[in-house]
């Protein structure tokens, strides 16, 4: 799996990358619908306040534009959706514009069966690092915002899973 869809290769020293990993105990088919819903991020990505499709149909080659809470340094992003597999589980995303730090980000998110109906959900990306931040610090900032995603999924599709019960 990480080979296969998260590999970056050739990394310039201007970028970081890495790769996070979250099991959710919840069905493939609920969490892949979480995550493959390119016009409703704000599912589990709690910093988002809106998002409006303004290009496409939320399908490859579709343009969101999000919104951000307050608190964040930032108030929006622009991101373009590369990729989408339905029969793979596999998305790409890049950011495209905004008022963030968040320069040629790039994202891979791909969802997998494990045993027990559990289900793991990998996300690699590749970002610049800005002037004035360091290779770790920018990892740091990119992972710890994932990974709050990440965790959040997780909590929805697990709360969403046990409601339907």
């Amino acid at each position: 799996m990480l080979t296969r869809y998260h590999a970056h290769h050739n990394i310039p020293p201007n970028q970081c990358t890495a790769t996070l990993v979250q099991t959710v105990d919840a069905p493939l088919p609920l969490v892949w619908s979480m995550v493959r819903c390119f016009s409703k991020p704000q599912t589990y990505k709690l910093f988002i306040t809106s998002c409006t499709i303004r290009e496409g149909d939320g399908g490859t080659g579709s343009v969101r534009e999000i919104k951000v809470q307050s608190d964040l340094p930032a108030t929006r992003s622009t991101e373009r959706l590369d990729f989408l597999d339905d029969d793979m589980r596999v998305m790409k995303f890049s950011i495209i514009c905004g008022d963030h730090r968040l320069v040629n980000y790039q994202s891979r998110v791909s969802v997998h069966e494990e045993e027990g109906g559990k289900t793991v959900v990998m996300e690699s990306y590749v970002v610049d690092i800005p002037p004035g931040n360091t290779k770790k610090e920018r990892c740091w900032f990119t992972s710890s915002i994932i990974g709050w995603n990440l965790n959040t999924l997780a909590a929805v599709a697990t709360k969403s899973c046990i409601a339907s019960n």
